[in-house]
């Protein structure tokens, strides 16, 4: 075991595979333990879950990679992987964040503004017996009500890099396929039976819920930042019980939004205060100019809110914070960081295969999605700690050629030995060299885990 230790030093040292490397700091083996991901005899599920991440940056199907791939596994092998009922997704994801986190901070200015971010999005799928999809779904891309999945999310940035914690499939009255109908019949005690009760529970729950874990696994954020359809009283009052200052946009909404004093109504507490304010200017991107003020004001449950109107040409947007002594302009700018989240959904739909999952089965929908959020944290992560920091596409497309150029070179490099063992001058002399060779390709198969034909 002296020389493979020896071996797996220098290969670590010369090749530097930037995904292993990360995957071995974040102790990714404990990591898969603690979430119940064990097998009795096979292939190692560290090894399968490895070969899913490349798959993801080199953005490969799971066919394409076995076509492609000398080293891969059957197809059973991926496949049973994402049906499991037992692995624990989400607490992969949560303990996988948490310690990039942990090491981010060593790299962290302390001075730096860290917010959660909750949205949800949708996804279109078109196929009717996709579980977990529903019809009538708003879709901010099409403008339209859609068929496709609602995933609902929760995202830490600390305005340089962003990781996905959390995620939730919320389904509504228009399911394309009720649960009780899902394809696999599965034990009420499983991981993947809570995540299905989960989906019905409603957004607002999921969301109080996905906070409430992240909170209670020790993440710090300065702020939760939120759009207008979270932003209820109920909600803030959770929130403020939690201890979380919460920045959000509000819905003008009479029936949702009804305040202590004479004026009841935002856009009541807007028209008394206009005149009576001292409006400021301000000016988002090159085109978009606006003017603003805020006033503090109570509501009966969400408790004391300061409020930034913010009045373009066309619309009248309220922005409201639980935390009183910022100012208009740090609300405001703190606000814009929600964008974050939308940039982050981009990358994880143009890069790491988000939205394009081909999976009807649900459980190997929320691995798949799983997959795709942990394979965009790590890459999060290699950008940040690196020398040159990139765009999320750049990294992407440099990570996806150095592991073509690792594997091919690596394969060459055995190709080149197999055939100087065939030498009977060098076999005479060290008789160990063919065993050498043999440790050689048993290392790499680990540490890159595949072997891609060019």
């Amino acid at each position: 075991m002296q020389i493979e230790s020896k071996i797996i030093g220098i290969i670590n040292d010369k090749l530097k595979n930037p995904i292993y490397e990360t995957l071995r700091l974040l102790n990714m083996k404990t990591i898969l333990t603690k979430s119940n991901f064990s097998k009795k005899e096979g292939v190692a599920v560290h090894m399968v879950v490895l070969h899913f991440v490349y798959m993801l940056v080199m953005n490969k199907k799971i066919s394409t990679f076995m076509d492609q791939s000398n080293d891969s596994f059957k197809k059973d092998v991926y496949y049973r992987l994402l049906s499991n009922t037992s692995y624990n997704w989400r607490k992969l994801l949560s303990l996988s964040s948490l310690k990039i986190l942990s090491l981010l901070h060593k790299v962290q200015d302390s001075k730096l503004v860290r917010v959660l971010i909750l949205d949800d999005t949708v996804e279109d799928k078109v196929g009717k017996n996709i579980e977990g999809s529903c019809d009538n779904l708003w879709s901010n891309k099409a403008k339209r009500k859609i068929r496709g999945v609602n995933v609902v999310s929760l995202n830490y940035s600390d305005g340089y890099s962003n990781f996905m914690l959390d995620f939730a499939i919320a389904m509504n009255s228009y399911a394309r396929v009720k649960i009780e109908e899902f394809t696999n019949i599965i034990d009420h005690r499983t991981n993947a039976h809570k995540r299905r009760l989960e989906s019905l529970k409603g957004k607002s729950q999921i969301a109080i819920e996905m906070i409430k874990r992240a909170v209670a696994s020790g993440i710090y954020a300065d702020y939760l930042l939120v759009d207008s359809w979270y932003s209820k009283p109920v909600f803030i009052e959770t929130m403020n019980e939690l201890g979380l200052q919460v920045i959000s946009r509000m819905v003008n909404n009479d029936r949702i939004w009804n305040f202590t004093g004479e004026k009841k109504t935002l856009d009541g507490i807007y028209n008394k205060f206009k005149k009576l304010k001292s409006i400021k200017m301000g000016q988002y991107g090159k085109k978009i100019k606006f003017e603003y003020f805020s006033t503090i004001v109570e509501h009966k449950k969400a408790g004391k809110l300061k409020i930034v109107f913010i009045k373009t040409k066309e619309n009248l947007i309220p922005i409201v914070s639980t935390n009183l002594i910022l100012s208009d302009e740090e609300i405001i700018d703190i606000y814009k960081r929600r964008w974050d989240i939308e940039q982050g959904y981009k990358e994880l739909r143009e890069h790491f295969g988000f939205g394009k999952e081909e999976n009807r089965i649900y459980e190997a929908l929320i691995a798949r999605i799983t997959l795709s959020f942990f394979t965009y944290n790590v890459v999060s992560y290699i950008n940040r700690i690196s020398n040159e920091p990139k765009t999320i596409g750049g990294l992407f497309r440099d990570l996806e050629c150095e592991l073509h150029t690792l594997a091919i070179a690596m394969q060459a490099f055995l190709a080149i030995l197999d055939e100087i063992a065939k030498i009977e001058e060098v076999v005479n002399r060290n008789e160990d060299f063919t065993a050498i060779i043999d440790l050689l390709r048993d290392v790499t198969g680990k540490l890159l885990g595949f072997r891609c034909e060019s």
